[in-house]
């Protein structure tokens, strides 16, 4: 498979994943193209591995938690509303909502999140991908999912009631 082919197919998977996993669409877009050019020199090599989208993942992953990112990272200072449109709205809201929440967790319990519920993965693959223990990545989503719930009962009054 040629690289832009590749791209083509790829990026907005690639693209949504980043914007789940940094909270942030510009960063997403700037740690999305980051790794697209570092995959671009090693292309030959990628390309010939059995599923080279997970190892470009892989690569998202890596430099998300990597600590010259967080160096190098400047973050705006303005806050921009996005304009709301007619239909999905509310979708919208709920999905900001839930990304700003994701966004109060430490980075490895986010990781964790969203590798395991938005790109489906098991526990054995999460924690290659991570490089620790399956235990830790059990743990690691518990601990998230028990921050993620708190905040949502201190955030929504008609949480507290249905519980």
């Amino acid at each position: 498979m040629e690289f832009g082919a590749y791209v083509a197919r790829q990026r907005p998977a690639l693209m949504r994943f980043a914007t789940v996993l940094t909270c942030q669409t510009w960063l997403a877009e700037d740690l999305v193209s980051d790794v697209l050019c570092r995959a671009y020199e090693r292309w030959d090599r990628i390309s010939r591995m059995d599923q080279p989208h997970a190892y470009v993942r892989r690569m998202v992953v890596n430099e998300y938690l990597s600590w010259r990112r967080r160096l190098a990272r400047v973050t705006p200072r303005a806050e921009v509303e996005p304009a709301g449109y007619g239909d999905g709205t509310d979708e919208r809201a709920e999905r900001d909502a839930m990304i700003r929440r994701l966004a109060g967790l430490p980075r490895r319990q986010r990781a964790a999140v969203v590798l395991r519920y938005y790109a489906g993965l098991p526990d054995s693959e999460i924690a290659a991908l991570l490089g620790c223990r399956e235990t830790t990545v059990r743990s690691q989503i518990f601990r998230a999912l028990a921050a993620l719930r708190i905040d949502l009962a201190e955030s929504s009054p008609t949480y507290q009631e249905t519980r």
